[in-house]
């Protein structure tokens, strides 16, 4: 099953999130932020904004990969994705995430 990894990294100690597919690939990652609540506050953001296909951005890299974030109401990114080498490549991780955010399993990584 999807889930959501909340963690801790950087120098700054930030807390994060990444969504895993139920096969354990990562298909969105988070910023940092500064608190472990904010940082469930993203979560509960893109659990509920990624069934409005208009909050996902598709973008290609300077390199000729392709990506997506997903932002909020405020146009703010909530979570970015992989490189893709290709557009359908692109367009399955979007549909990833819409298919699992909104049921998927919060676990904090230690």
């Amino acid at each position: 099953m999807a889930k959501f990894e909340v963690y801790q990294s950087g120098k700054k100690n930030e807390f994060r999130f990444r969504l895993k597919a139920d096969n354990g690939q990562t298909i969105l990652s988070s910023e940092g932020y500064t608190s472990k609540s904010s940082c469930l506050s993203g979560i509960d953001s893109v659990k509920k904004n990624s069934s409005d296909p208009k909050r996902f951005v598709k973008t290609t890299t300077p390199s000729n990969m392709y990506r997506f974030s997903i932002t909020a109401a405020n146009n703010q990114v909530i979570g970015t994705s992989q490189n893709y080498k290709s557009e359908s490549g692109r367009n399955n991780g979007i549909e990833s995430v819409r298919k699992n955010a909104t049921k998927a399993d919060i676990k904090e990584i230690t």
